[in-house]
């Protein structure tokens, strides 16, 4: 009997040492998670329980637990290395297709752009459409490698003072771009077509009287007057804000609001002859409601414009929340995904496939798949690596007290021989 219980004894401590030997074999592994053997001792029973006095068969190994603990955050220099920074996992599709979990970020592109690792398992997440808005479907996140489209401008806004002191000029001297002697003051703004090519509007202000002004807008490709060729027509309050914006046949685009406040836009569209290019027109809202008439000198404050040219991806940005940015060489940025996270009622009962991975199995439960930061799942840190939570120096006094427990059973083996050969003495 003594041989069999030593056996049992045996059995676990080497099972106890396959453990902690795979440990500390993958102390170095991104986002492993360590194992703990645990054991229960064995007593014979029968149908009316176990005696009192029953002195027990041995132990056996019950489960091979993993800790779900968070590992160490080491910092790298690529933008799709992908750390957790608390709960949840990262959902993959392997390459038959299942679904598989890992805490394992290192990350890189395949060649057809997908975020993928060494295993070729690629990343899931919730996909966007053309305009890089977050969809709630669930894919592979692919990365858009194209040139970004460009985009023709659709909104100017300035702001800039008209000095209140600008001597009027006559109504005999009309409006000549070649003449500066036509206007007072005059500045610009740069814009985008149809096909990112840059043009330049200006903007020439001329006073006709007190507190009145005229406004002329001039593509500077052919130095045509666009919208209205005549002139918008300024009016100022005594307050110096604008008071109203009308057009040559009277049409108010800019007024004050019930607070005192004047606000509106008012259209010009530029086509492609004064733009000097095949192009589609341009049609821009011009906001000038912010304008005033001070005793200072003319100057601009701000000028902002809308529209891009083309750009080319120049590299990837991951935030807290998990969406992938791609940002082009043009200064815009555009949303390509957003990585998806699962979390598991039982994540001890997944069960493990390898390659620092798991499925979910009848144990786990099924997964609470969310946007990372939400519900208990944690935060996305790029150009980071999780390590694995192994404290090697624990293993190797769980080793020691393994290997004690292996020579401890061993020796019963011993001893119980040695009783075993006395009895077989004794018959001779």
């Amino acid at each position: 009997m003594s041989f069999q219980v030593a056996l049992t004894g045996l059995d676990a401590a080497t099972t106890n040492l396959e453990v902690i030997s795979n440990n500390i074999a993958n102390s170095n592994t991104n986002g492993f998670k360590r194992s703990r053997a645990e054991f229960s001792d064995v007593y014979p029973s029968s149908d009316f329980g176990t005696a009192n006095n029953a002195t027990g068969k041995g132990v056996r190994v019950t489960n091979i637990r993993q800790q779900h603990t968070q590992g160490d955050i080491n910092y790298t220099k690529n933008n799709l290395d992908i750390a957790i920074s608390g709960g949840g996992l990262f959902r993959l599709k392997d390459n038959g297709g299942g679904i598989v979990y890992s805490r394992a970020g290192a990350f890189g592109l395949d060649r057809e752009g997908y975020v993928s690792n060494a295993t070729e398992q690629r990343l899931t997440g919730y996909q966007v459409d053309d305009k890089g808005n977050i969809l709630p479907t669930l894919g592979e996140l692919k990365i858009d490698r194209a040139d970004l489209q460009p985009q023709a401008s659709e909104k100017v806004d300035l702001t800039a003072n008209l000095d209140q002191t600008s001597k009027a000029i006559g109504a005999g001297v009309a409006f000549d771009v070649s003449n500066p002697k036509s206007y007072n003051f005059t500045t610009g703004a740069t814009i985008f077509d149809s096909q990112g090519s840059t043009h330049v509007i200006n903007y020439y202000f001329r006073k006709e009287s007190d507190n009145n002004w005229k406004l002329f807008t001039v593509s500077a490709d052919t130095d045509t007057v666009v919208g209205d060729t005549n002139g918008y027509n300024i009016s100022f309050g005594n307050d110096g804000r604008i008071d109203s914006l009308t057009d040559s046949a009277g049409t108010q685009y800019v007024a004050r609001n019930s607070s005192g406040v004047p606000e509106g836009i008012f259209p010009v569209t530029i086509d492609a002859s004064a733009l000097g290019s095949a192009v589609d027109n341009i049609s821009l809202s011009i906001d000038l409601s912010k304008i005033t008439q001070f005793d200072s000198a003319s100057g601009v404050n701000s000028v902002i414009a809308d529209g891009f040219s083309s750009g080319r991806l120049t590299s990837l940005d991951i935030d807290k929340s998990g969406v992938i940015f791609g940002r082009y060489s043009n200064g815009q940025s555009k949303a390509m995904g957003q990585i998806a996270l699962a979390n598991f009622s039982s994540l001890d009962g997944l069960r493990p496939v390898g390659d620092s991975s798991w499925a979910e199995s009848f144990a786990s439960g099924p997964p609470a798949v969310g946007a990372p930061g939400s519900a208990s799942l944690g935060y996305i840190q790029s150009s980071a690596l999780e390590s694995s939570n192994v404290d090697v120096t624990t293993e190797l006094v769980d080793m020691i007290g393994a290997q004690r427990s292996f020579q401890a059973n061993a020796k019963i083996i011993s001893v119980a021989d040695s009783l075993t050969q006395t009895i077989i003495n004794m018959r001779r």
